[in-house]
């Protein structure tokens, strides 16, 4: 698992653009949910971008291919968490307004 080439030899770039793509798709769901439930909503997209300026700059930072590499891969894993689980908060939430 940890021998593929997405994490011993590649650039980073397709890390950067999978991220890319799952930013944009958090941020129009989160985006959606902000009259539901403004503030975690609205904090789950700036911690998105926040992940996604820090897989830019370890991108551009760090060295080492192989530390890189594996950086961008739990940087990545860390957004969809918290996408996950902003959303499951804003249902949760919802759900207990509703009564």
């Amino acid at each position: 698992m940890t021998s593929q080439p997405a994490l011993t030899s590649s650039n980073g770039r397709r890390w950067l653009v999978w991220g890319g793509i799952l930013g944009i798709v958090v941020l129009v769901v989160l985006g959606f949910l902000v009259p539901v439930e403004p503030v975690i909503a609205l904090v789950g997209c700036a911690l998105v971008v926040l992940l996604y300026i820090a897989m830019v700059a370890v991108r551009i930072t760090v060295r080492p291919v192989r530390a890189r590499l594996l950086t961008l891969a739990w940087l990545l894993g860390t957004m969809a968490v918290v996408a996950l689980v902003c959303i499951l908060l804003v249902g949760a939430t919802a759900r207990l307004h509703a009564g």
